[in-house]
């Protein structure tokens, strides 16, 4: 994936980790656009960062991804990168009945979410100059914080999709996942402040490192988050889910 020259489409590029690369992109020489849902805030971004723009987008509404990606294509046709980074994570009890309300907003946002936005830039994508799937996965697809099970779920099954997606896409469109450990942002209360996690701005300076390698890695996989993603490989699954769950 190129680094500069691209114009790039982030979702939930509102806050956190999404805000963070859509200003890095932007700063870079990309032309960066931002989908979310809160108006006021894509007006903020976009007035401290000129150049930069912004379209709302409800992920969880499928007729509003096909109305965005349409108004997107027309007013950007050079569109050549989509970052699939919206998301919620919400904690649940599993270990007994409970309102699932919760589970299918994580599953319709986090993972039907990306696949629908996919489905309405691939035709497109596939037109453009180096063009590039970004999905943003976590650490916990790999091994599961228990007190957030259908959120672990949503991020392995998009890794699983991201692996055959880049399979079907090879030569096409570069599909890449981005797999972020615990990092200080605002997707669940308090942990923008929260004790031992990575802070924003060291991750997102790892990543746009990775970015920046030649070739670009598939997996960008800051050092953190190398415990979760590499502990069934090397054998130690249980006792890092005992590690990560012992907080």
């Amino acid at each position: 994936m190129q680094t500069s020259g691209n114009t790039i489409l982030i979702t939930g590029g509102t806050s956190g980790i999404g805000r963070a690369l859509a200003e890095r992109f932007h700063a870079q020489g990309n032309q960066v656009i931002i989908a979310g849902r809160r108006h006021a805030m894509i007006d903020e971004i976009i007035a401290a960062n000129p150049g930069m723009a912004g379209f709302a987008l409800n992920i969880d509404d499928p007729a509003d991804i096909a109305r965005a990606a349409q108004a997107i294509i027309a007013a950007h046709p050079s569109l050549n990168v989509l970052i699939n980074n919206a998301g919620i994570m919400r904690f649940e009890d599993a270990t007994a009945a409970r309102d699932l309300s919760d589970a299918e907003g994580m599953i319709t946002s986090n993972l039907l979410g990306p696949i629908r936005m996919i489905d309405a830039l691939i035709d497109h994508l596939k037109t453009r100059v180096n063009p590039a799937i970004v999905n943003v996965t976590s650490g916990l697809a790999f091994v599961p914080l228990l007190s957030t099970p259908t959120y672990n779920a949503t991020k392995a099954a998009l890794h699983s999709y991201t692996l055959a997606l880049r399979a079907l896409l090879a030569g096409r469109v570069e599909v890449i996942e981005l797999a972020p450990p615990a990092v200080q942002t605002d997707l669940t209360p308090g942990q923008a402040t929260r004790e031992g996690y990575l802070p924003l701005g060291d991750f997102i300076d790892e990543v746009m490192g990775l970015f920046a390698q030649t070739p670009t890695p598939a997996e960008i996989n800051v050092e953190r988050v190398q415990f979760l993603r590499r502990a069934e490989i090397e054998g130690r699954l249980d006792q890092a889910i005992a590690a990560i769950n012992a907080h």
